[in-house]
């Protein structure tokens, strides 16, 4: 395993990828991590200025970047998940961007595990890590832990499946918003796998998907330092219809339909590709693809920002104090 150079941008194979999960879920290398080193999260909604903020945090601390953005492992999924350039990813190293096919499976639990292994690795030679993204629910697992999920009846999933199937996604949120409105309010609305997983959870224990995520925080052998970047509302909605212009010019349309026989599959549940499917499928025009691509997107960052809002522990600034951020962070590691 190659995880630890840092010279080069970083790359895996779908099989190299699931090796090292294997692995991960093998040994127990994270309390090995040194006290003294620093996992610096840097969180925020869709186009708010992650990936420029990072660049220039890794530049000026000499290391590389943890994507916890889930939809960014998928090599197919290119355009729509507005993944770092290759040029920025020239010139800091990125992890687990393109590790992935959208074929393979996986989620958050093994996410954990991996990026806990990696930064031990990573760890060995750097004093701080830079993780950012804007899923919380990957951040939060990393950072936090979960508790313990107990195991749900198959056939739950399979009705909760079929009810999707046959009465479409409005059924699946109108339910969680019942029965778990506390997670209702930052999951992504668009993906029917996020929903179901919840729904099944609180069918099968009587207990909200809520109630089990991160309720005992797992004390981490590493020290947190979270930042939170955040503009002004209008600001940033200009921000996001801008960005989906620029991917449609891009060639979003097209980058869709090439995966449009897949999109079954439980990474393409997700904003930015859903509505395409769905004028692919005859069901509206080009136009009013495009306008709920723009609405989605920023009830999407909405969202975002109540997740990562809850989280005392994280220091907010405009993407433009670059200067500000790095001499906390500074402070902070001193």
């Amino acid at each position: 395993m190659h995880y630890h150079q840092l010279s080069a941008p970083f790359y895996l194979s779908s099989s190299s990828f699931c090796n090292f999960a294997v692995e991960s879920q093998k040994n127990s290398l994270h309390p090995l991590i040194d006290t003294a080193k620093f996992l610096i999260v840097v969180a925020g909604p869709t186009a708010v200025g992650k990936t420029d903020m990072c660049i220039k945090i890794a530049k000026k601390f000499n290391t590389s970047i943890i994507s916890s953005d889930s939809r960014q492992f998928f090599r197919e999924m290119e355009i729509g998940t507005a993944k770092p350039t290759l040029e920025e990813r020239q010139q800091v190293a990125h992890h687990f961007i393109d590790s992935l096919s959208i074929h393979d499976q996986y989620d958050v639990r093994r996410f954990e595990n991996d990026t806990l292994n990696l930064l031990n690795s990573l760890f060995e030679t750097h004093d701080c890590v830079i993780m950012t993204g804007g899923s919380g629910l990957y951040i939060d697992a990393v950072c936090k832990g979960f508790d313990e999920m107990p195991e749900i009846p198959s056939q739950i999933r399979e009705s909760l499946n079929e009810l999707f199937q046959n009465e479409g996604i409005e059924v699946l949120q109108k339910r969680l918003k019942q029965v778990d409105p506390e997670y209702f309010e930052m999951v992504d609305r668009h993906n029917p796998q996020r929903l179901i997983r919840a729904l099944e959870v609180f069918e099968g224990t009587g207990k909200p998907f809520s109630s089990f995520r991160l309720k005992n925080t797992v004390e981490r052998p590493f020290n947190l330092i979270k930042i939170g970047l955040e503009r002004d509302r209008e600001l940033l909605y200009e921000r996001i219809n801008l960005r989906m212009d620029q991917m449609i010019e891009q060639g979003l349309f097209e980058e869709a339909e090439k995966i449009f026989p897949y999109r079954h599959l439980n990474a393409l549940q997700t904003v930015g590709y859903s509505e395409i499917f769905g004028y692919l499928d005859g069901k509206y025009d080009k136009e009013e693809a495009v306008r709920l691509l723009k609405r989605n997107s920023r009830r999407y960052a909405k969202r975002q920002l109540t997740w990562f809002k809850k989280d005392p522990d994280m220091v907010w600034f405009s993407p433009d104090e670059a200067e500000s951020i790095i001499k906390h962070i500074g402070r902070q590691m001193d």
